[in-house]
């Protein structure tokens, strides 16, 4: 029998009910509404995009939304102040800077600018060792995004292998966290792993961040194993995951699609981020 589809948008409109619940509680005991900032730098087709939607879903959900449109030029100082400035204006409870940035701008300084508590995308040194720490902070939304599909299989997560492709700051590492929370035993790989195939068909949980085009085959996946392809390239006039759909699917209990998976979750999951700076700063 064919694997579940784990359909981003479903899981993202179970996310953003909540957010809208929360959101409209707060304002009847407050009269406020977070406040949220995206800063652009420059043109780039996908990030314009990506920025647009975060704005639109913002303002849908009842958020107090900015996005700071910079010239591709800006200097590195220019674009601290404006960081400076949305860290101090208290109309602002969470931004983030829209990557990749310009080649000429220092992407490490740029992001350990930002005040932590008002890092809604999980980026900041700060953030990344509370949740190393198991303290409470915000989690990289991508990563968080992969949790909450998980959880929508409604499958147990404790005891279980998980085999994470991908080490990235913003997939990998965060997620290998979040699932040892919750008492899985997780398996970190990445492009230099030898024998990632027999390592996958270990896997109840397979999650594919690498960025390599059908990666991931039907014969790599164990029968009945969660499948989460986070990976996306542009193939043409498609986008195409880290595993091989077809065959993936006949094995799987559960997969994700491409696209349509965790693209979709992620905008939410920055609004989730968002509101909890507000609750934050709120004291709730």
């Amino acid at each position: 029998m064919p694997a579940n589809l784990i359909k981003g948008d479903e899981v993202a409109e179970s996310v953003r009910t909540e957010i809208v619940k929360e959101l409209g509680r707060i304002y009847d005991e407050t009269g406020l509404v977070p406040g949220l900032a995206v800063v652009l730098v420059g043109q780039n087709p996908a990030s314009l995009s990506y920025v647009i939607n975060k704005e639109k879903q913002s303002k849908k959900l009842g958020f107090y939304s900015e996005v700071r449109r910079l010239p591709e030029d800006i200097s590195q100082d220019d674009l601290l102040e404006v960081i400076e400035e949305l860290n101090e204006d208290e109309k602002i409870h969470g931004f983030m800077v829209q990557l990749p940035l310009p080649e000429h701008l220092d992407e490490r300084a740029i992001l350990t600018a930002i005040d932590p508590e008002k890092d809604i995308d999980g980026t900041h040194p700060i953030n990344m060792g509370k949740l190393f720490s198991d303290e409470k902070g915000f989690i990289a939304c991508t990563a968080h995004s992969i949790l909450h599909m998980i959880e929508h299989t409604k499958q147990p997560v404790y005891g279980k292998s998980a085999v994470l492709i991908g080490r990235s700051n913003i997939v990998g590492k965060p997620l290998a966290l979040i699932l040892l929370r919750r008492n899985a035993s997780v398996t970190l790989c990445h492009s230099k792993t030898v024998g990632l195939a027999d390592i996958c068909r270990e896997a109840d949980i397979l999650v594919a961040a690498a960025g390599s085009t059908g990666l991931v085959k039907g014969d790599w996946v164990k029968p009945g194993a969660i499948v989460i392809d986070v990976g996306v390239t542009q193939v043409g006039d498609r986008l195409v995951g880290d595993v091989d759909f077809d065959q993936a699917k006949e094995v799987a209990s559960w997969i994700s699609p491409v696209p349509g998976g965790v693209g979709p979750i992620t905008i939410t999951m920055l609004m989730w981020n968002a509101l909890e700076a507000f609750k934050y700063k709120l004291e709730i």
